[in-house]
């Protein structure tokens, strides 16, 4: 083989540009994602308004509008993600709360066993915990990435 055809492949292969061309790949499903959810998120709006036309189902449109917020809240993710390559776990458990309740309000609450509703009470309160202890957490991650690594060993010395 050439040392040129050698050279090109061995650049291939350096972790760096693996790296960067992977961060492409996944930017591009990213995107995909979000030119979807889009589409799905017209569909939905044009459907909702068409069932206007029909005598209204009080369950049925309050559920096609909180799915609406729910896609619109995920796009607003994934947008966020795209920025700052990274999620928001406030986010993420925003949307999750809401998702829950939808389902909720969809069913209606009578007609849910009551053991289905126990767990998604104690769902609900686990995710509330994880959303106060968000800022909490994130601000104590901060303050260890921020420490070198000769002061973090005497703080741990300390302890």
């Amino acid at each position: 083989m050439p040392k040129r055809v050698i050279i090109e492949v061995r650049s291939w292969f350096e972790r760096e540009r693996i790296i960067k061309n992977l961060e492409s790949f996944q930017d591009f499903i990213v995107i995909s994602l979000c030119l979807v959810l889009f589409g799905v998120m017209l569909i939905r709006l044009a459907d909702m308004f068409s069932s206007f036309l029909h005598p209204l189902d009080l369950r049925e449109v309050t559920s096609d509008i909180l799915f609406i917020l729910i896609l619109v809240e995920l796009f607003r993710l994934l947008l966020d993600y795209l920025q700052e390559q990274r999620i928001s776990v406030g986010a993420a458990v925003e949307i999750t709360i809401v998702s829950a309740l939808r389902e909720v309000i969809l069913r209606g609450v009578l007609e849910i066993p009551r053991d289905q509703i126990f767990a998604i009470s104690v769902f609900l309160v686990v995710l509330a915990a994880i959303l106060v202890a968000s800022p909490w957490m994130s601000q104590l991650l901060e303050g260890v990435k921020t420490m070198t690594p000769e002061a973090t060993e005497e703080h741990f010395q300390e302890s």
